[in-house]
């Protein structure tokens, strides 16, 4: 949830951001002060902010690598979405076989993969759909890993082989959850206001879209939810926008953000 106020609300600013500030946003959705403390605490322990004193008050900022993760948000929420209509019926397949020694690679890999968009054949041979640029996940594996682009042939059946790699029941439960709360005339009337409601459904959203690897539409059911979920996502935060906006404003104490 600090991610999602950051990308909505810091990111692109060059501010910094006290610690009340942030105390008092979360309040809004029932997050207490100790959990909002440690929160920040961990990610300036994870390298997702740093900090800036200034009097007596402590500021939190990006840095490159919260950047980064806020530029994907942005990438997935707004520019690329949910829908994979391409034309083409491209994929990328991963093949590794690392040591047995190598656990701590070889659940990092499983991860990074995860991440991608990858999901297993087989044991060591994992797909994604389209051309993916793989540069950063297989970082350090060198000869361990190859790397291959592809089409299906006859008589391969795409549909069976994505529900095997995938769980395509779960990723279409998570759309449904999310369209049975936020697809009505009053969704979270619980909320004070509308800051509270944008934190709110935007970091459910990013929740289930960074599992979704973006699957072709061909190979997905009939009635798959995801487009008319990303639809109510979207035009519920252009709802909420003004207010949110507004009461982040007054909640908000900067200082801007220097090297």
């Amino acid at each position: 949830m600090i991610l999602t106020f950051l990308g909505d609300h810091v990111y692109g600013r060059g501010i910094c951001v006290s610690s009340r500030s942030f105390i008092e946003a979360f309040a809004r959705v029932g997050v207490s002060e100790e959990a909002t403390r440690s929160t920040l605490t961990r990610m300036v322990g994870r390298g997702l902010l740093r900090r800036r004193r200034a009097g007596r008050r402590m500021y939190f900022g990006l840095t490159p690598t919260s950047a980064e993760v806020l530029r994907d948000g942005e990438r997935r929420i707004w520019h690329t979405g949910v829908v994979n209509d391409a034309a083409e019926d491209r994929w990328t397949l991963i093949g590794f076989s690392l040591p047995e020694s190598w656990q701590r690679q070889r659940h990092e890999l499983r991860s990074r993969l995860a991440w991608a968009g990858f999901g297993p054949l087989r044991n060591g041979l994992w797909i994604a759909p389209g051309e993916v640029d793989v540069t950063e996940v297989i970082d350090g594996l060198g000869g361990n890993v190859k790397v291959f682009a592809a089409e299906p042939r006859h008589p391969t059946d795409m549909q069976a082989l994505v529900r095997d790699a995938y769980d395509l029941e779960g990723l279409g439960r998570r759309y449904r959850e999310f369209l049975h709360r936020w697809d009505r005339a009053d969704p979270a009337p619980e909320a004070p206001d509308d800051l509270a409601r944008s934190l709110t459904l935007l970091t459910g959203w990013l929740q289930i879209i960074r599992t979704d690897p973006r699957l072709p539409l061909r190979h997905l059911p009939d009635d798959w939810p995801a487009e008319k979920a990303q639809q109510v996502c979207r035009t519920l935060h252009e709802r909420f926008r003004p207010e949110a906006a507004a009461v982040a404003e007054r909640l908000l104490d900067t200082i801007p953000d220097e090297p």
